[in-house]
């Protein structure tokens, strides 16, 4: 074995192999050929990949494992750590895809050779993407020894799944691993911001047309620039080298062609604000999700930089620096989109440069996100929409304030991981395409509770307030006596009906032991399939998220993009699991006993993230009887793990108790009532909620006369 083996950990095994890490631990105590640990600590050990890879193969524990995993395996217990083993991955992809008749004569030669012949191709390819001054350096022949391995077992995972999806998997991972260490823009956020930095009119979308030249100087893992379509050369500067060499690659391998075929593509490692990598560089477009609330961006060494055009910010306004930081580098007529928090619209120490901002017609759209859109997640951030003016263009009269945090813009609850983006890109595109017109004459139709277009004169008092929810006239509140009346007859009729179907009074069982078996065994049996979902979707199929399992509704999720963004931000593993009736779901996050049957409205839908599947053989379970038993409390505790702060089931260790079929139908049809008595209270709670909230409405705002 290589003094550098890439290591694996307990937990790294236990993914391996599709079990807990507690057989792992059975594993070490009852196999004495188990690996010996080579690193680590005591408590938590580290174990060679390889060695571990051929125990698991000789066990037979190994041959269903997808590619993928081991191949994240590998990455992960890498020697020179998993960000070095990424940009070798990444590099190597590149010659797969760009140069693939080189590259399978590179692996026709031993280990060592490889990684003495790599250099010169991976030096190829990265002068052809990056030109020079580029963030990603070539690697030594004897960094890349230790990774040999990895990029033959990365160039099979490409001929699976193509080189682009294959990086993005690996860099998913290891932001899913690292949630602190990155700044992660959901897929939906930077679509959205893509489309108003480049409106999406039909004739665009026929054409396939995005931003000609576009900018990102805050890029992070690259979400904002792989939304943009077609574009014809891309130019990002990052901080974080390690992270700015990722995002090169990952932006090189999300262009379509490569080499000279591609967009020109520049990425630079620097302090943007400090030490800009682009001066004098314009562009059609900048995109940029800065970073928040930062005292040390430069105040005390920026006092007379020429961006300043709009005023200098106060050391607590960073993000004005970088919208001024954005215009600076816009063609005269291009357009600038920058996530901000919302604080900014509103804080007094910002009022001149907002103020001159409206004033000279470079501020065009003010957009509130819904709470969850993007990290940090408790509070509704603020999109600005800015556009360059022209030397011979008049200031704009008016600014669009949008309010897509409203229920009625969004059209479903806010919250991380629960957000409907398709409503809340459609409710700001909507109030946004009417109102970006040039030379429009007409006036924008006003939304209430949406979104309006506001007369700059209005904005420009002593506060310069541009926070949307202050300037919108108050939504419709729908609570007309004749609409309460109706919501008032289906709260009774559900209540008759929940009357109906409350149980009838318990009888005393037989407490008789019963022999039980455990999800893991039906599964190994054939009696059910296991499956985890990925929140992955297909087509126009919606997806069953978490949130709709714990509340009962219908499915609500949005296929996530094969992006490496993600809160979520991660790429999906596999293809989407679609649900089938008959399905059991049981959410991955414990401390509640929830299951949920999937019925014919259900059926088609995609399986979201943290949730597990249970598919059983109608021949051998019933489904009422399976998901009956799983919501068992004791059972719950006693598969659940408290191993972290959040509490998690492993659906392999819940027990069902061995029964005749017609043993389970009995018990089948009493859970099934159960569920049915459940949706009623659920119903009639939602009902009951929205007629008091209603009445509310109605007396405050005079719909309704009290009686």
């Amino acid at each position: 074995m290589p003094d550098k083996s890439t290591e694996v950990t307990a937990a790294g095994i236990a993914r391996l192999a599709g079990v807990g890490r507690a057989a792992v631990s059975n594993w070490r105590r009852r196999h004495a050929d188990f690996p010996k640990p080579v690193g680590g600590t005591e408590a938590s050990p580290s174990f060679a990949l390889p060695e571990v890879e051929e125990w698991l193969r000789d066990q037979g524990k190994l041959a269903e494992v997808p590619l993928r995993e081991r191949v994240w395996q590998q990455v992960a217990g890498h020697p020179d750590g998993a960000v070095t083993a990424l940009v070798h991955a990444g590099c190597a992809l590149l010659v797969v895809r760009d140069r693939p008749t080189a590259w399978l004569e590179i692996t026709a030669v031993s280990d060592a050779r490889m990684a003495g012949v790599l250099p010169a191709a991976l030096d190829h390819v990265l002068i052809a993407r990056f030109g020079a001054g580029r963030a990603v350096p070539t690697p030594t022949e004897a960094a890349l020894l230790p990774s040999v391995p990895l990029l033959r077992a990365v160039a099979e995972l490409a001929a699976e799944a193509g080189a682009r999806k294959a990086f993005d998997f690996l860099f998913g991972r290891q932001l899913d691993a690292n949630p602190r260490q990155y700044t992660l823009t959901p897929p939906g956020l930077a679509e959205l911001m893509a489309d108003l930095a480049e409106p999406v009119r039909e004739s665009a979308r026929q054409n396939g047309r995005g931003s000609r030249t576009v900018l990102d100087p805050a890029a992070g893992t690259g979400a904002l620039l792989c939304a943009v379509g077609r574009p014809t050369a891309v130019y990002a500067q990052e901080a974080d080298p390690d992270l700015a060499a990722l995002t090169a690659l990952r932006l090189a391998l999300h262009a379509e062609g490569g080499g000279a075929d591609g967009p020109a593509l520049a990425v630079r490692t620097g302090d943007t604000l400090r030490a800009d990598a682009f001066p004098g560089l314009t562009v059609d477009a900048v995109l940029c999700h800065p970073p928040f609330n930062e005292r040390n961006w430069g105040h005390d060494d920026l006092a007379y930089d020429p961006r300043w055009e709009y005023g200098f910010p106060a050391r607590t306004e960073s993000e004005l620096a970088w919208v001024q930081h954005a215009l600076a580098h816009l063609r005269e007529g291009g357009t600038a989109v920058v996530l901000m928090p919302p604080a900014a619209a509103s804080r007094r120490s910002g009022r001149r440069i907002r103020a001159d901002l409206l004033r000279r017609g470079a501020l065009r759209a003010v957009v509130a996100l819904p709470a969850g859109a993007a990290p940090p997640y408790g509070i509704p951030l603020h999109i600005w929409v800015l556009r360059k003016p022209g030397a011979e263009q008049h200031p704009a009269p008016e600014l669009l304030v949008v309010d897509a945090a409203e229920p009625e813009a969004a059209g479903a609850p806010s919250g991380r991981d629960r957000l409907d983006w398709s409503a809340v890109r459609a409710a700001v595109l909507d109030a946004w395409a009417p109102f970006d017109v040039p030379g429009r004459r007409e006036p924008v139709e006003e939304r209430p509770g949406t979104s309006r277009a506001v007369p700059v004169i209005e904005l420009l008092d002593d506060d310069v307030d541009l926070a949307p929810a202050r300037h919108l006239p108050p939504p419709a509140s729908g609570a007309t006596a004749a609409e309460l009346v109706r919501v008032r007859e289906r709260l009774e009729e559900t209540l008759r009906l929940t009357a109906r179907r409350t149980p009838s009074p318990a009888a005393p069982g037989d407490q008789a032991r019963r022999p039980f078996t455990t999800v893991g065994e039906l599964a190994r049996a054939g009696a059910l399939r296991l499956r985890t979902g990925t929140g992955s979707g297909s087509g126009t199929a919606p997806v069953l998220t978490e949130h709709d399992v714990l509340s009962g509704t219908g499915p609500s999720g949005s296929p996530s993009a094969p992006s490496a963004s993600g809160s979520s931000a991660s790429a999906p593993e596999g293809e989407p699991v679609l649900l089938e009736p008959g399905d059991v779901i049981v959410p991955v996050t414990g401390g509640a006993s929830v299951v949920r049957v999937v019925d014919e409205a259900t059926a088609g839908a995609a399986l979201g993230r943290n949730l597990q599947l249970l598919r059983p053989d109608p021949a051998a379970l019933d489904a009422w009887f399976l998901a009956g038993f799983l919501r068992g409390t004791a059972n719950n505790r006693q598969a659940s793990s408290y191993a972290s702060t959040a509490t998690r089931l492993d659906a392999r260790r819940l027990q069902v108790p061995r029964m005749p079929l017609a043993e389970q139908r009995t018990y089948g049809e009493q859970f099934s009532a159960l569920a049915a008595f459940e949706d009623a209270l659920r119903t009639a709670g939602r009902l009951g909620g929205q007629l008091v909230q209603g009445m509310y409405d109605g007396l405050t705002d005079g719909s309704v006369a009290p009686g």
